[in-house]
């Protein structure tokens, strides 16, 4: 049998929010442990014009999310982009997780040819839900993925590589 749309988002999101979860709980020790604010933590950037760590997780978590909705036709859930601490970010991650679980495996199943149109401030672009999952949906989750981590690893957080990939 080939591999579905589901199975190559679903169970790759939920394992990226697995080791997020661990992370970002090795970020909070790392900050209680130095007596840092947590918000030198969650306010952090990269660069001036990238979002701060908080928005890395919320954008994570929307990708995840929309992967499911547009793709599978499944129902989404609101989540208002409010988190500003530590708590609320693992509560963001564990409701995207629930939302996650709750996808029929089957809603995805045939529509790797479906139209799915991605509107952004810029415009909209239309996919196959294929190019979609493949070009957009993946490489955009793992790159908030991937930011939030370099911010608490600038920041000091001693995480590593196999932090960001977890238990294999």
């Amino acid at each position: 049998m080939p591999l579905s749309l589901y199975d190559v988002t679903v169970p790759a999101f939920l394992r990226g929010f697995a080791n997020l979860t661990e992370i970002l709980e090795k970020g909070r020790a790392f900050a209680d442990e130095k007596g840092m604010p947590h918000a030198e933590l969650l306010e952090a950037r990269l660069f001036p014009d990238m979002a701060p760590l908080t928005s890395q997780i919320q954008r994570a978590s929307d990708t995840a999310k929309f992967a499911a909705v547009r793709v599978g036709q499944v129902e989404t859930v609101s989540m208002e982009d409010n988190e500003a601490s530590f708590d609320d970010l693992q509560a963001r991650i564990a409701a995207t997780v629930t939302f996650l679980k709750a996808v029929p495996a089957h809603s995805m199943d045939g529509r790797e040819a479906a139209e799915v149109e991605l509107k952004t401030g810029q415009g909209s672009k239309t996919f196959t839900a294929r190019d979609y999952v493949l070009g957009f949906a993946i490489p955009n989750f793992y790159f908030h993925v991937t930011t939030a981590y370099d911010i608490l690893r600038h920041k000091g957080v001693p995480i590593g590589k196999l932090d960001y990939i977890g238990r294999v």
